[in-house]
């Protein structure tokens, strides 16, 4: 069983917590968080310092693997703290057990899927992306890097999203449809058409409401 850290200290970090628990896979170990105090206490784990002090910990052999507890209003920050310590230290991904993923499908490392996630043939999922409970992906599609699905969303076949992606609760995106990057959905959005300039799009069908 791998000892895992997580970056963060809020509710994600605390559903990271206690779905790996319920894994046979990691150990939640630590926590990591610029604004709290090296050797305060946050969902049961010790916080062992800031972001600055991760590497030390992973090289001095504190934990194995890395995930990232921070949610949908840092997404630009995801991606960067991803990319700082990607290449460095091992990424956790957790699935869980209710989920069901064909075989072919791929997914990317520091991904997290929540319960009763649908992935069919030839899905892809990138790295460091969050699925939400009940979302639905159909065959050959794509969901890109850095990425967050909230809650039953559902994607039609040969669909693409973009990296850096945030589709709200109930999105629908059609089939044949592909997203740039930093596309973000309202509640229940139905995504017809390709979108090739990002912002947020509400409504049905989904239309650009703002940059």
């Amino acid at each position: 069983m791998k000892r895992l850290a997580i970056i963060g200290s809020g509710d994600l970090a605390q559903q990271i917590i206690h779905h790996s628990k319920g894994s046979d896979s990691y150990l939640p170990t630590c926590l990591f968080d610029d604004y709290m105090a090296d050797g305060d206490t946050r969902h049961g784990l010790p916080v062992k310092g800031g972001i600055g002090k991760v590497l030390h910990h992973f090289e001095s052999g504190t934990f194995d693997v890395l995930m990232i507890g921070i949610g949908y209003k840092h997404m630009q920050k995801r991606e960067e703290i991803y990319n700082l310590y990607a290449g460095k230290i091992p990424f956790g991904t957790i699935i869980h057990p209710s989920c069901t993923i064909d075989s072919t499908c791929r997914i990317g490392e520091g991904s997290f899927l929540y319960p009763g996630v649908i992935a069919d043939m030839n899905v892809r999922i990138g790295k460091n992306t969050i699925i939400y409970n009940g979302c639905v992906i159909a065959h050959d599609s794509r969901v890109g890097n850095h990425t967050i699905l909230s809650p039953s969303v559902s994607i039609a076949g040969f669909s693409n999203t973009g990296d850096n992606t945030v589709l709200g609760i109930g999105t629908v995106v059609s089939d044949n449809v592909t997203m740039c990057n930093g596309v973000k959905t309202g509640a229940g959005a139905v995504v017809v058409k390709s979108i090739t300039e990002k912002g947020l799009y509400i409504g049905c069908p989904a239309k650009l409401r703002s940059k």
